[in-house]
């Protein structure tokens, strides 16, 4: 049988890896280059646009254990991320282009997988295996499609995308490298101010003029990503304490502690470009230019690309899902991706790999099998699974979301530690499962 995925992301991909892997039939459809989105800037697969960073690369984190259940798994994804890493601390941060380039020519390559440029605006429920893994940003027909399956409208924020600015317009005589508390290598230019400076700033950012809003937008932006202006507003130290915070970046130049600070992180190998970590916004262009250039460094930046804000599309989960991400309603019809209410490139990209697992067992036969609840991968789709479903919103995988230890451990890095040991023994165990089904069926 041959699974239909819509949407080459990184859910989509990932999924459809997974899938050929285990000898699958599979068509993937990608409305891209024959239509584009109003964030997305080529036809590449797997393209990233609000950042370039997969988080904390830290041993027993909570991204590093989600990480390694996915290297455990085989994410193809996961492993051109590492060979197209590009210097950032502590976090696995990527070279975009090199990124996308290389998993669309893998994907491409692949016998099992035949690509559609087309989009597609019909789901026919009934008919095959179908995995929904068209991201945020899906098309108006596809989302109309959506809700006609869930029965009810679809949820939706906004997310917004950090400006990026040329390497050689950067003062380094301003600014410095270093990474906070001197861990790990100096990946970040970081660009401090003086109280001063911050003042001048932030009063320039909370009066800066944003962009109208259409009649029909209501901008519900994600807690998590909120734009720095919006954030800017609950308080003059609030960035301070947020994305501008200057613990551990002493400035070079002064043996001090700077008053605020911006970090800027590499976009790419070639180290010529740098984004601005946190700095996602809704302003003009022209303000974006007028205030970022306060910021010390900057103040000739040029703006290799501005930021902006676009729809972010998501389905209400804890009403529609179950643990293996089938719809209640339509079980032979699989949502992975932002859309089913993860949030975060890496969390993205789990999903497509446990959607694949699952559109896998449907095609052969076999009954899907839900993740260990213990394991990062189980936690997440329990969340999803399982959230207020009235006050429902996408979510990064934190230590929150696994369960507690049987015994209390007040030492929290002891704690996580015994978390992941405890998470990655049960998931082994899973995956050894799920394998030996597989195998059978496939007898």
């Amino acid at each position: 049988m041959s699974v239909k995925i819509i949407g080459a992301g990184l859910a989509g991909t990932e999924a459809a890896w997974q899938l050929a892997r285990r000898g699958l039939e599979v068509g993937l459809y990608e409305m891209r280059p024959v239509r584009s989105t109003p964030a997305h800037q080529t036809g590449h697969m797997a393209e990233l646009v609000c950042s370039n960073s997969l988080k904390s690369d830290s041993e027993y984190t909570a991204p590093w254990l989600l990480k390694e259940e996915m290297r455990r798994a085989g994410s193809l994804l996961l492993e051109i991320a590492r060979e197209t890493a590009v210097p950032a601390g502590h976090a696995l941060a990527v070279d975009r282009e090199l990124f996308a380039a290389k998993v669309t020519g893998a994907i491409s390559r692949e016998p099992h997988i035949r690509v559609h440029r087309e989009e597609v605006t019909r789901v026919d429920e009934h008919e095959g295996v179908t995995i929904i893994a068209t991201g945020p940003l899906t098309s108006d027909a596809l989302s109309g499609e959506i809700a006609r399956l869930s029965g009810s409208e679809h949820l939706y924020f906004y997310d917004s995308i950090s400006p990026i600015v040329e390497a050689e317009s950067i003062d380094m005589g301003r600014a410095y490298l270093a990474a906070r508390y001197g861990k790990g290598t100096a990946d970040y230019i970081n660009c401090p101010f003086t109280r001063e400076e911050y003042d001048r700033f932030y009063d320039a950012l909370v009066k800066a003029e944003s962009v109208e809003a259409r009649n029909w937008e209501n901008l519900n932006y994600f807690e998590a990503c909120l734009p720095i202006e919006e954030l800017a507003r609950r308080g003059r130290d609030t960035l301070r304490f947020g994305p501008m915070k200057p613990v551990g970046l002493r400035d070079p130049h002064t043996a001090r502690q700077p008053y605020a600070v911006v970090q800027l992180r590499r976009e790419n190998l070639r180290a010529d470009s740098y984004n601005l970590v946190g700095f996602q916004n809704h302003l003009k262009y022209g303000e974006q230019q007028r205030v970022f250039r306060l910021i010390p460094g900057l103040e000739r930046a040029l703006f290799l690309r501005y930021g902006q804000i676009h729809r972010n599309t998501y389905i209400n989960a804890p009403m529609l899902l179950t643990a293996t991400l089938q719809m209640k309603a339509h079980p032979n019809v699989l949502f992975a991706g932002q859309i089913c209410g993860v949030e975060g490139y890496t969390e993205s990209i789990a999903a497509g790999l446990m959607a694949g697992l699952h559109a896998a067992a449907l095609a052969t036969a076999a009954e899907p099998v839900p993740p260990p609840r213990t394991s990062a991968f189980g936690s997440l789709v329990h969340y999803i699974t399982h959230a207020d479903s009235k006050n429902f919103q996408p979510a990064n995988i934190t230590f929150d979301l696994l369960p507690q230890l049987d015994n209390r451990v007040r030492d929290r890095a002891q704690r996580h530690r015994l978390q992941c040991g405890r998470a990655l023994r049960e998931f082994d165990g899973w995956l050894a499962a799920v394998s030996i089904q597989q195998s059978a069926v496939g007898r």
